[in-house]
């Protein structure tokens, strides 16, 4: 599939680093290496369950201190990936339409300021594993729902990068958006804060709406593949798109229920957060 050159949108500024981005380079790496993140996985796993086995008789770790800084760095990070990002996509709905959107990618290909933050993206599923670091040493319960979307997210990303899947273009900017407002709300909430329960309850409505959105980029993806346009979207990454957005939606769906909607009540002082699993854990019992 060849691309068309397309308008860009007209960054106030750009940064070296962003100016020297080179994605055939980046995609060659990630095609020689992209199933490393099986490896990784599996050390994942062997490490929260482990490490839940060790702390089992332990006093649990407080780490507010460093939990603040680990929020605020990824409260950061999302937000300026955000930013980077989200104009690429307003631009080429504005001037392209829906279809170039979902089918043409060139947010990595040609767009270097995206095409950066994209392989940021990518590359920050891997020590975003470290969220769990803090549920084990601080000895919360670890729910499916926690452990199955980082696993799910690290490999179904480095997957598509070897695609340059172009529906992409929507779950990057989606994720960076969301993740600004979490991980803010997670900085917050480490730092001593008690934002209002509504809040939580918004960032949860926010990754249910996003869940709905990547199953209808899917759907709209395939349908446009079943009229034989051209789409840069492997029927593989559709079907494995598609689950995985489903499953995320009637997970996220059920905690919704479980927190806000179930009739039961915490005790006053506490908080409602959106992934916060011993409260999820508190709810089942």
């Amino acid at each position: 599939m060849e691309y068309t050159q397309v308008t860009s949108p007209n960054y106030s500024y750009i940064f070296n680093f962003e100016s020297d981005f080179i994605h055939q380079e980046t995609l060659r790496w990630m095609n020689k290496n992209w199933t490393m993140g099986f490896y990784y996985v599996g050390l994942y796993m062997i490490f929260i369950f482990g490490g839940q086995h060790l702390m089992k008789n332990r006093a649990r770790f407080e780490l507010r201190g460093l939990l603040s800084l680990w929020n605020t760095s990824l409260a950061i990070f999302s937000i300026m990936g955000a930013i980077r990002t989200g104009p690429e996509l307003i631009h080429i709905l504005t001037h392209h339409g829906l279809y170039h959107s979902v089918c043409v990618p060139s947010f990595a290909v040609q767009d270097r300021v995206s095409g950066f933050w994209t392989w940021m993206f990518v590359l920050s599923k891997l020590p975003e594993l470290g969220d769990t670091i803090f549920v084990v040493l601080r000895k919360q319960p670890l729910i499916f729902l926690h452990w199955y979307h980082h696993i799910t997210v690290l490999l179904y990303s480095w997957f598509s990068y070897t695609e340059t899947c172009a529906s992409a273009r929507w779950f990057i900017v989606m994720n960076y958006h969301v993740h600004a407002v979490m991980y803010s709300y997670y900085a917050l909430r480490a730092m001593g804060y008690n934002p209002p329960r509504r809040f939580a309850m918004f960032i949860t409505s926010l990754q249910l709406l996003q869940m709905v959105v990547g199953c209808f980029v899917n759907i709209w993806a395939q349908q446009l593949k079943n009229d034989h346009r051209e789409c840069k979207v492997s029927n593989v990454n559709i079907k494995l798109s598609l689950a995985m957005y489903f499953s995320y939606f009637v997970l996220f769906a059920r905690f919704f229920y479980k927190t806000y909607m179930s009739g039961v009540r915490r005790k006053q002082h506490q908080t409602v957060s959106p992934e916060d699993y011993s409260l999820l854990k508190s709810k089942q019992h």
